[in-house]
């Protein structure tokens, strides 16, 4: 019986940085004999980060988030894989509100406020974390280090994977926005020679993933 990844895109772009890294980890983890169903949290139903209902510390709903909306699928199906891939692009120095509503309410879920037993997951399971920015890639190592954290202790063990300076656009020069933060020529060059690097390195990072499940 092969395992199963769910694959979630917490960003908006299809086939841009996120999406096309969040894809090739899930190849790889295909190509493995793992079976992938893969979410886009933008193209959902209406949904919420967590209302604070509690609904979820009743003992007959521990470790179910009782909120039915966009996310419901979502949430009963990481709850039934073997793995979870799951990526983001950085706004604003943060994760997108998107990948916050799921966090919170996946990580919430499993939390007991038990000192003895903090969390009621008794079904871990390995997590790739992948963050895009158009920052450098060692910017926000505070920030995914203290998800990498929450994220071990609630889901399972997480491996974090960053591709920085992305691009953006296909051409900055036919915009009248002058970013003239950037050195467009230089995005382009890195986008043609590192990101694919960047590409073979999650592919593998998803064969490791299914190989290990």
């Amino acid at each position: 019986m092969s395992k199963k990844i769910i694959a979630v895109n917490a960003g908006p772009r299809k086939g841009w940085n996120t999406d096309t890294l969040i894809t090739e980890a899930a190849n790889g983890a295909a190509s493995a004999g793992a079976e992938i169903e893969k979410f886009d949290l933008f193209r959902l139903e209406k949904y919420t980060g967590c209302i604070s209902c509690f609904g979820c510390k009743k003992n007959e709903n521990r470790g179910h988030c009782v909120c039915r909306d966009g996310l419901t699928a979502v949430l009963d199906a990481i709850r039934g894989a073997d793995g979870l891939i799951i990526g983001s692009p950085n706004y604003l120095g943060e994760l997108t509100a998107s990948f916050r509503a799921l966090y919170e309410r996946l990580v919430f879920q499993n939390l007991t406020y038990c000192a003895e037993n903090p969390c009621c997951n008794a079904h871990l399971i390995p997590v790739l974390l992948i963050m895009t920015s158009n920052a450098p890639d060692n910017m926000y190592q505070g920030l995914l280090q203290n998800y990498r954290q929450t994220l071990q202790r609630f889901v399972g063990p997480t491996e974090i994977f960053v591709s920085g300076d992305t691009l953006q656009l296909k051409d900055y020069g036919k915009t009248d926005w002058k970013w003239t933060l950037f050195d467009a020529r230089a995005k382009q060059e890195r986008h043609e020679t590192v990101f694919p690097q960047e590409c073979r390195r999650v592919y593998e990072l998803g064969v490791s993933m299914a190989k290990r499940m």
